[in-house]
């Protein structure tokens, strides 16, 4: 299974509109619970940390548990201030980092 996140925001916003910003990451999110046909448990394996940034600021820091689902969405808002990048982070257990940027133009 690919780990490619997937990321929607609009590419302009008004200044101060308040902007839809959607994640998703596709990932089988393994709780180190469930055994395999052979009996044998399968490694815990999931996304346990979620971040997004705005030009180097915090929009949003999201820790996972094991009650979250496979292919993880988020749906959340930002304020428009100012023409810049969203930066999005996805941590998985064992230290794998998987990144996604996109860019939103404020127009006055």
């Amino acid at each position: 299974m690919s780990t490619m996140p997937l990321v929607k925001v609009p590419r302009t916003a008004k200044k101060g509109e308040a902007v839809l910003l959607r994640a998703k990451i596709r990932h089988p999110m393994e709780t180190g619970w469930r055994k395999n046909a052979a009996g044998e448990t399968v490694p815990r394996k999931r996304i346990n940390r979620f971040t997004c940034t705005f030009e180097g600021r915090e929009v949003i820091d999201a820790d996972f548990h094991s009650g979250v689902s496979a292919d993880p969405y988020l749906a959340f808002f930002a304020r428009a201030s100012k023409t810049g990048t969203f930066h999005f982070k996805w941590f998985e257990d064992g230290g794998g980092i998987f990144e996604r940027t996109a860019a939103l133009e404020v127009i006055e």
